[in-house]
C-alpha cells in the first residue's frame, strides 16, 4: 500500500457512508479491489449490482490481505465488529471508522483489539444525506467536506497519514481533534439538531390533525426536518453513545426555550426580537464564512 494506492479496501457496512467512500475511491482510481461486508445479503447484492463493491465476503475472509478496513456500521456495533476482527487482523492492515461519536468507539477499540489497537485510527467524515442505503451513495459526497481524525497515542505516523490520504483522495479535508472535543462539538452542531428534528416531526405526526398540518407545511418545515429522514438506527446509537455531551446541550437548549416561552407569555416582543436578532446575525455570519471557504451557497 502506498499513499496513493490501496490494493484492497474493506467496507464494513455498505450504506450511504461506506458506499460513498467506495465510489469516491473508485472514481480516483486508487483502489485495486473494494470488498463489502454487511448484515444484509440483499444489500450487498445491490451494492454489487451497482458496482459500488467488487465482491462481498465475511469479515474473516475480507480481512485477509486487506490494506484498509473501514467500519461504516452504526457505532453500537463497533465492539462486536472489532472483537470478531481481532483474531484475523494482519500486522500490515490499518483499521479506521466513520462513526459520529469517538470516545465510545475508542474505548470499544481498546477493549476489543488489545495491543492491536495501534492499527486503529479513529475518524469521522462530516457528510451525509437525508437518504440512507447503498442506493443513496454518491462518489462526490465527501468533496470539500471536513473529516475529523482523532488519532491515538498508539498510532504510527504512517498509519495516520494513510487514513488521511484515503479521505483526502475521496475529496475530504482532514482536521485533527481530540475525542473529547469532537464529542462535545458535534453534540451541539449535529446530534442535538437531529434530535430536535425527529422530535418536531414526531410531535406533528402524533397530532390529531397531523394530515392537515403536514399538508400545510412549507419550506421552513421541510428544511428544519430534512434530517429526520435519516437512519433511525444510526441516530439511536449516536444519541446513546454520546449521551453525556448531548444531555448537556439539551439542557442548555431547554433553558433557551424556557426563556423564549417566558417572553411570549409576558408579551415581551422586544426581548424576543433581541434573541432572534442575535441568532439571525450569527447564522448569516456563519453562512457567509462557510460559503467563502467552500465557494458554496450560504
Amino acid at each position: 500500500m502506498s499513499a496513493l494506492h490501496f490494493s484492497r479496501v474493506v467496507i464494513v457496512g455498505v450504506g450511504l457512508i461506506g458506499g460513498s467512500l467506495a465510489r469516491a475511491l473508485k472514481r480516483a482510481g486508487v483502489v485495486g479491489e473494494v470488498v463489502g461486508v454487511g448484515r444484509s445479503p440483499a444489500s450487498l447484492e445491490r451494492a454489487l449490482a451497482l458496482g459500488v463493491i467488487d465482491r462481498a465476503a465475511s469479515l474473516e475472509d475480507a480481512a485477509q490481505g486487506a490494506s484498509m478496513i473501514v467500519l461504516c456500521a452504526p457505532v453500537a456495533q463497533t465492539f462486536a465488529l472489532l472483537h470478531a476482527l481481532e483474531p484475523h487482523l494482519q500486522p500490515g492492515t490499518i483499521v479506521t471508522d466513520a462513526g459520529s461519536t469517538k470516545s465510545d468507539v475508542i474505548m470499544a477499540a481498546k477493549t476489543a483489539l488489545g495491543d492491536k489497537v495501534a492499527q486503529f485510527v479513529p475518524a469521522h467524515p462530516i457528510a451525509g444525506r437525508e437518504l440512507n442505503g447503498v442506493e443513496a451513495a454518491l462518489d462526490d459526497l465527501y468533496d470539500g467536506k471536513k473529516v475529523v481524525m482523532c488519532p491515538l497515542q498508539e498510532n504510527s505516523r504512517a498509519d495516520v497519514a494513510a487514513v488521511r490520504a484515503m479521505w483526502e483522495t475521496a475529496g475530504g479535508v482532514c482536521e485533527i481533534m481530540s475525542a473529547v472535543q469532537h464529542d462535545a462539538v458535534f453534540a451541539a452542531v449535529s446530534h442535538l439538531p437531529h434530535l430536535l428534528s425527529y422530535a418536531l416531526v414526531a410531535q406533528v405526526a402524533n397530532a390529531e390533525d397531523a394530515a392537515l398540518k403536514l399538508a400545510c407545511a412549507g419550506g421552513g418545515f421541510r428544511d428544519f426536518t430534512r434530517i429526520a429522514a435519516s437512519s433511525p438506527e444510526m441516530w439511536r446509537d449516536i444519541c446513546l453513545a454520546n449521551r453525556e455531551a448531548l444531555l448537556r446541550e439539551l439542557n442548555t437548549y431547554q433553558s433557551v426555550l424556557a426563556h423564549l416561552k417566558a417572553q411570549i407569555e409576558a408579551g415581551n416582543g422586544d426581548a424576543l426580537e433581541r434573541v432572534f436578532a442575535r441568532a439571525s446575525q450569527a447564522r448569516l455570519q456563519w453562512g457567509a464564512e462557510r460559503a467563502a471557504a467552500a465557494d458554496i451557497e450560504p
